[in-house]
């Protein structure tokens, strides 16, 4: 098995449709292990009898607990995870198994997202790249995002690098800082490989994602706390000569609710790396 894809999911059925399919029609052998916490909102109706995936309904501690458990189950060389809210574009496994390919020395790859609507709709284009330990741990955002996160299956078979699922919303930014600290092999894939819909209830826009973003930046070096307007100008930079600033007209393909059989094609003719919230 080349990938598995792990989908934790609690009731957010009308997302994850779509996330469904847009992992079914990648044309590289995968599987999709979707570890749905007991969802009440109509999930289990349809879900157990997708053949597209494979359905895992069990309680669990929360969305780390749950990729945690799809990873265990994975039979896949290459590993990743995406939320019910993301989906993946177009022929986005085939470019990153052939990165890994060109690259056997890298262990994890971090790759371009489209930032989208609920319909949609383009928002602006997120480029990644590899974390840095005092940025991840003072900044509110991080240089990545999970949507379009790869990683070869040693790095959790033999290195253990689980998520630790004691954090609700930051646990994506701990587990970088593990990353780092491990000495593990990362590389940014400069090509548009995922779609994050912001629907406006993302769990990192959430009051118990504020307080842990507090509790994770008491972990930074005294210096990078009192020097923040300096860690982000240093990313900014990063950003700047890495050209995650050039944007170029382009163009995705989605699933969207008025269209979750057959993706719809959207045209950007003026891409912006501007986010705002």
């Amino acid at each position: 098995m080349r990938f598995t894809i792990v989908t934790p999911s609690f009731r957010h059925s009308r997302w994850l449709k779509l996330c469904v399919a847009s992992v079914a029609d990648q044309e590289i052998e995968h599987e999709h292990i979707v570890q749905d916490a007991c969802s009440d909102d109509g999930t289990q109706d349809w879900l157990p009898q997708d053949r597209r995936v494979l359905a895992v309904i069990e309680k669990d501690r929360g969305m780390y607990d749950a990729i945690n458990r799809g990873f265990r189950r994975a039979r896949g060389e290459l590993l990743a995870y995406l939320n019910c809210d993301e989906q993946y574009l177009p022929g986005a496994l085939r470019t990153v198994s052939e990165f890994f390919d060109r690259h056997p020395e890298v262990e994890v790859v971090f790759a371009d997202c489209v930032v989208i609507d609920p319909k949609g709709n383009y928002i602006c284009d997120r480029k990644a790249l590899t974390p840095q330990r005092a940025h991840t741990l003072v900044s509110d955002n991080l240089s990545f995002l999970t949507a379009a996160t790869f990683l070869r299956r040693r790095v959790i078979e033999e290195r253990q690098l689980f998520f630790d699922p004691r954090w609700r919303d930051l646990g994506d930014g701990e587990w970088a800082t593990r990353l780092i600290q491990a000495g593990v092999r990362m590389a940014v894939l400069r090509a548009f490989t995922s779609a994050f819909t912001e629907t406006g209830h993302n769990m990192n826009l959430g009051p118990n994602a504020s307080q842990e973003r507090k509790e994770f930046a008491q972990g930074a070096p005294a210096w990078a706390r009192l020097a923040v307007p300096l860690v982000v100008a240093h990313f900014r930079l990063r950003r700047l000569l890495s050209g995650a600033y050039f944007c170029q007209p382009h163009h995705y393909a989605v699933y969207t609710e008025e269209s979750p059989d057959r993706r719809r094609t959207f045209q950007v003719d003026k891409p912006t790396f501007r986010w705002v919230r």
